[in-house]
């Protein structure tokens, strides 16, 4: 199933539309036994842009799949291409901490990590449980 990830996610690379940086990205996600893409897609205004891992998880989400099993990740970069700071919040919430998340470059390198690797401690629901002050 990786090999399956990472080419879904080098063709919705293709898609991307990175006008600003020139930093094509595409990612997949298996989720209920299905492969959603994404790619990233800027914006003049840089804080509206959305990352490929980010908009492949929100497609998803948006078809109803709530729980994440693989994520692969694909750049143009000199190593494999690590999630940013936010998409590994948004893969935290959807994903098992123990869930794979495949990273590549365009040159073949590849690493993988788990999502308890990649963000130890996430931001969880469990963290806004209302607790009786003291």
């Amino acid at each position: 199933m990786q090999e399956k990830l990472l080419e879904a996610a080098i063709t919705a690379r293709l898609r991307a539309y990175a006008p600003y940086s020139g930093f094509f990205v595409g990612a997949a996600v298996l989720a209920d036994g299905q492969i959603f893409s994404g790619c990233n897609i800027e914006n003049a205004s840089y804080g509206l842009t959305s990352c490929a891992e980010r908009t492949a998880i929100l497609k998803a989400v948006s078809e109803g799949v709530r729980t994440i099993e693989a994520i692969a990740v694909v750049a143009d970069s000199p190593g494999p291409v690590s999630p940013c700071g936010a998409c590994r919040q948004v893969i935290a919430e959807f994903a098992q901490r123990s869930v794979p998340v495949y990273a590549a470059n365009l040159s073949g390198m590849r690493r993988t990590w788990t999502v308890e690797e990649l963000l130890p401690g996430a931001f969880e629901a469990r963290d806004m449980m209302e607790t009786t002050p003291q």
